[in-house]
């Protein structure tokens, strides 16, 4: 007879809070592609990975820094950078021959607009079909930045200076944002378009 604790010790993964098993089976057994979608305090990254033996297979990826070499002087967290990062990741997809994918956003609690939202739209509109929501997808005006940019109206000078400091450190008032956002989206479209 057995002896000893009857219980069951997660996976590594499960007791460090970084998989959810359940959930990523779910998304395995599906057979498709996932556009995997992760967020730092800084950064925003969007991969399109595929279930291999041996272990997933990152296809193609893109991360908000990239978008920096580009030319983007806002933020590399924001929404609007969610979305050119996703736009970007899917229109590397599309190169490579991905035409479908499900979203992964692993154990990123799910918020109605937000960034995980904006990169699902960005791989959308770059031409991917992935199942989704329309309500759920950020809108229009936040995710070219026109939110960042009425704030930015709103305050002082000075409150301004010192709220959006990153922001003139870069060499962008906050009120241009969705000029500016354009104009990236315009230049990613001619690179990887």
């Amino acid at each position: 007879m057995a002896k000893g604790p009857r219980h069951r010790v997660p996976f590594r993964r499960r007791r460090e809070g970084k998989t959810n098993y359940r959930k990523r089976l779910k998304l395995l057994l599906s057979g498709k592609p996932r556009l995997v979608v992760r967020k730092s305090n800084q950064h925003v990254t969007a991969q399109i990975i595929v279930y291999d033996e041996v272990g997933d297979r990152t296809i193609v990826s893109a991360h908000s820094k990239e978008l920096v070499k580009i030319g983007w002087l806002g933020s590399t967290k924001n929404v609007a950078a969610a979305y050119l990062v996703g736009l970007l990741c899917g229109l590397r997809a599309k190169k490579k021959g991905i035409e479908e994918a499900i979203l992964d956003i692993g154990l990123i609690s799910p918020t109605k607009g937000g960034k995980v939202f904006a990169v699902l739209k960005g791989a959308v509109d770059a031409g991917l079909k992935i199942p989704h929501s329309e309500e759920i997808l950020p809108s229009e005006d936040r995710i070219k930045g026109e939110h960042v940019a009425n704030y930015a109206e709103m305050l002082s000078e000075e409150d301004r200076k010192r709220i959006f400091s990153q922001y003139y450190e870069r060499g962008l008032d906050p009120r241009d944002l969705p000029r500016h956002f354009e104009e990236i989206k315009e230049k990613i479209l001619e690179l990887e378009g």
